[in-house]
């Protein structure tokens, strides 16, 4: 059995459609925090169960069984640590025999502030005794695309990431590999640094909104406490706009840059370029 945690998230859900590409609906469990959610995975045959990042026991019963397990890294950023320690400590209480762990491109020496709660966990995976697998994953084409309305409305895209050369890929080119690896033999102890084939700066990005749309947009370069303000003035949360504002500037210094096409030599494809993207959303 393998089980995804997460399985109704925006990653999760994606891992699971990959995995029943060659993997019996039967042979997965989707552990997701309401049930009702994933009534459409029910009807699949999956197998669901319900199961919290912050209730240790109820993790335990729902990896009842399960072999290989997908720890998709939480979306509460500032909790993912206690919350990542109780699926670990879960997954070992229950017998599971191999970790899949979404962590941070290049985490040990990311100048990103996301990096170090998934060191933390890193080094969780590294203590508990079960083989594992890291899949570090880069910059998601997604994070930056939902800003594309704004600025094919306003002409300008903002940011802080200066020229820094960003190797995004989708969602799905992650949880491709994710599925891969999870599913397969012979990942444990691995570390995969995984990230687009093509990168591409954010006046880059503009340039290409422009080609697609017809309309000009241009990239407007701020500081890291200009951007962040801008972000929280349209309504973001504070921790989320900072967040943001941290994660471009770590992209300035080149921390969401990798060139090792790890990605696509093990999904088998190329992934998906930022065009390709930008097509899709306009």
């Amino acid at each position: 059995m393998i089980a995804i945690t997460g399985a109704t998230g925006q990653l999760g859900a994606l891992a699971v459609e990959a995995l029943l590409k060659t993997v019996p609906a039967g042979e997965l469990v989707a552990i997701v925090r309401n049930p009702a959610k994933a009534q459409a995975l029910t009807q699949q045959g999956v197998v669901v169960r319900q199961g919290d990042y912050n209730d240790e026991a109820a993790l335990t019963a729902a990896l009842s069984g399960v072999d290989k397990l997908l720890l998709v890294s939480s979306s509460e950023v500032g909790q993912r640590a206690t919350q990542h320690r109780n699926v670990i400590n879960a997954a070992r209480a229950a017998g599971v025999k191999f970790i899949a762990y979404t962590s941070l491109l290049h985490a040990d020496k990311s100048p990103l502030g996301l990096a170090v709660e998934h060191i933390e966990t890193e080094k969780m995976l590294a203590e508990s005794g079960i083989p594992f697998a890291l899949l570090r994953n880069g910059w998601y084409s997604e994070n930056y695309l939902a800003s594309a309305p704004a600025a094919l409305a306003h002409g300008v895209f903002i940011g802080a990431a200066g020229e820094g050369k960003i190797a995004s890929a989708t969602r799905a080119d992650y949880a491709a590999a994710a599925a891969r690896v999870v599913s397969e033999e012979g990942h444990a102890g691995k570390v995969y640094e995984l990230a687009g084939d093509e990168a591409w700066t954010l006046s880059e990005l503009a340039a290409e909104l422009s080609k697609q749309s017809g309309k000009t947009v241009v990239y407007q370069n701020l500081s890291e406490a200009d951007f962040a303000a801008a972000l929280k003035g349209v309504g973001l949360p504070d921790v989320f706009a900072n967040l943001l504002a941290d994660s471009d500037i770590g992209a300035s210094k080149g921390g969401l840059f990798d060139d090792s096409h790890s990605l696509s030599k093990l999904i088998g494809r190329p992934t998906t370029p930022i065009a390709g993207s930008i097509k899709g959303i306009l």
